[in-house]
């Protein structure tokens, strides 16, 4: 399985930004996948998971309202889009994937995730 995250740059406050994460090797037609962020100096942090078919999806309460976690089956392709943005989310965003099924109280953690992409930054700044 491989990922390959893209789609970030620099936005101003409260602009717009979607991030794609290709998926490779393994189908989305049953998967969890999340979107993790870090700044340097700090900790990987969870910003969104959905567990697909029919699950929910989990928001950290920083993105709550302003992020959506989305997929395109045909595409194979999970997105992350975020609105509204400030210069806290500046990051560098991960998407990631759990090859074992997760309930939704594990979403958040970092090492319940196998698979990892290489990282989009994405920069919040007037």
């Amino acid at each position: 399985v491989q990922l390959q995250a893209s789609g970030g740059g620099v936005v101003h406050p409260g602009g717009s930004l979607t991030l794609s994460c290709v998926v490779s090797g393994r189908t989305l037609s049953r998967s969890v996948m999340g979107w993790f962020r870090q700044v340097p100096g700090k900790e990987r942090e969870f910003v969104a998971a959905r567990r697909w078919p029919g699950g929910s999806a989990v928001y950290a309460d920083s993105v709550m309202g302003r992020f959506t976690i989305s997929r395109d089956l045909a595409k194979n392709t999970v997105y992350l889009q975020m609105s509204s943005l400030k210069a806290e989310d500046t990051a560098v965003y991960y998407c990631a994937a759990a090859e074992k099924s997760l309930i939704t109280s594990q979403f958040r953690r970092v090492v319940n995730y196998e698979t990892w992409g290489q990282g989009t930054l994405v920069t919040v700044s007037s």
